[in-house]
């Protein structure tokens, strides 16, 4: 039988992780989801039942490609994403507001800061499916949906880089006070996810902490067809 995915994640090298969420303000993520778990979202992308909304990136003017929102129920291979991810970053989250001369807030459970975004009047469900095609991009954004927000989010490729498809780097940008914006282009295995700042993270200088902020997109699919998974862990208004 298939280890569970929140085995999967708990066995994560934790202690690493949180050191590059430290040191470098994201951290990447070996393969967790294998090939058929991946396939198995990836069809789904077409399953209707399965999502609230859908949006055409280009009629907003947010890139060219789609993206699906699910609805509730959640998928358990997404509900388990969830609740295992947020258990071990809550922590985190709340030493980063901490540093920023913020109170902690997030409990420890997904459950407890949900009931807290549904009483905020947050309700809808944010973790989405995306397709690219060649041509499509992701403008540098952020996935904020209301005054709660929870400050990392996850996201997993579904394809198979160099055979599915190419280009398509994860981008993150750091717009540093006072300073010109730094930019990271990464590839991501399929399977493999990245661990991000949802707005801005601490950076230690020479008078304490102050706050960057932290914008992600994904830079143009130049040939064939590539799937991402988000997870993210507030809900949106």
């Amino acid at each position: 039988m298939a280890e569970s995915l929140a085995a999967r994640i708990a066995a994560l090298d934790w202690h690493a992780l949180h050191r590059s969420l430290e040191e470098d303000g994201f951290a990447p993520l070996p393969p967790l989801l294998s090939a058929e778990e991946c396939r198995e979202l990836r069809d789904g992308y077409e399953v209707d039942e399965l999502f609230r909304a859908t949006i055409d990136m280009a009629r907003y003017r947010f890139g060219e490609g789609r993206y699906r929102y699910y609805r509730q129920p959640l998928p358990e291979t997404i509900r388990e994403l969830r609740e295992s991810f947020y258990s071990e970053l809550a922590g985190t989250a709340n030493l980063w507001r901490e540093r920023l001369g913020q109170e902690p807030i997030y409990p420890p459970v997904l459950s407890e800061f949900l009931a807290e975004c549904h009483a905020s009047g947050q309700s809808r469900p944010t973790p989405l499916l995306l397709k690219y095609e060649a041509g499509g991009y992701n403008c540098l954004h952020q996935d904020l949906y209301g005054e709660l927000a929870f400050p990392f989010q996850v996201v997993f490729v579904l394809s198979e880089r160099e055979r599915d498809y190419t280009g398509g780097e994860f981008l993150l940008v750091e717009q540093r006070p006072r300073a010109q914006s730094r930019g990271r282009a990464l590839t991501l295995e399929q399977g493999a996810g990245l661990i991000f700042p949802t707005n801005h993270r601490p950076v230690k200088g020479t008078r304490g902490y102050y706050r960057t902020r932290v914008k992600h997109g994904v830079s143009t699919v130049t040939a064939g067809t590539r799937y991402s998974l988000g997870i993210l862990f507030h809900d949106a208004t």
